[in-house]
């Protein structure tokens, strides 16, 4: 297993897909950057899900969902996943635990160094919001990947729809209660009850919703003679 997995983590970054796992930590330097000049104003609990922690998680996941079969797809390689027993779903699944793993160990990385260098915050609350931001935005990119029969077609969309999702945030202040991204740090009217339940309705919400795109996203690409088609 250990091997598949390792395998898996090549296949989607490469020989050096642990630089993947660092490049998250790009952005913190910049907001450092931006912090010590004067640029930036001191960073609150709320801003630790998304503005620290999530965005550059999301882009790094919807990098590695798009390579998932949208790569195959580009390098010719895909036909050969059809001949694995078992199923082609078999060698997508292996490529998702590997960008799982990939995605925690980022986040876990993140994490820390938010937590000991920009600001304090609640560590299960933000680290599984930012984790399920992250979670959306792989198998999204992988979906569309397979949808438009292109890493690159994939990748665009999904970067169109993290783009609708800033514009919305700029407009309304925070993110709405559907989106992946929705923090209830940032929910200031509300009491426990209330918070409780918009919580666990959007959790809830959004993993059933990775979990249709997972569904679908493997029963097309299933279908041979679609994705091998013209």
């Amino acid at each position: 297993m250990i091997t598949v997995i390792r395998h898996s983590l090549v296949l989607l970054g490469g020989p050096r897909y642990w630089l993947l796992l660092l490049s998250p930590l790009l952005w913190l330097a910049g907001q450092a950057v931006l912090l010590i000049a004067g640029r930036l104003p001191t960073f609150e609990p709320v801003a630790a899900q998304n503005t620290l922690i999530g965005v550059p998680v999301a882009i790094l996941g919807a990098f590695l969902g798009g390579r998932v079969i949208g790569g195959e797809l580009d390098q010719r390689t895909l036909e050969i996943s059809y001949t694995v027993p078992g199923g082609a779903h078999r060698v997508w699944l292996a490529k998702l635990a590997g960008a799982a793993l990939m995605l925690l160990v980022s986040l876990g990385l993140m994490a820390v160094s938010t937590f000991t260098f920009f600001t304090a915050f609640p560590v299960v609350q933000t680290v599984y919001g930012a984790a399920q931001a992250a979670a959306f935005y792989t198998v999204t990119a992988m979906g569309l990947g397979s949808l438009f029969r292109s890493e690159t077609a994939g990748a665009l969309g999904t970067t169109a729809l993290l783009g609708l999702e800033a514009f919305i945030v700029s407009r309304l202040g925070a993110a709405p209660r559907v989106s992946p991204f929705w923090n209830p740090l940032a929910i200031e009217e509300a009491d426990t009850d209330q918070l409780l339940a918009m919580a666990v309705q959007n959790r809830i919400g959004t993993a059933l919703v990775i979990a249709a795109i997972v569904a679908l996203t493997f029963a097309r690409a299933e279908r041979r003679e679609k994705m091998l088609g013209g």
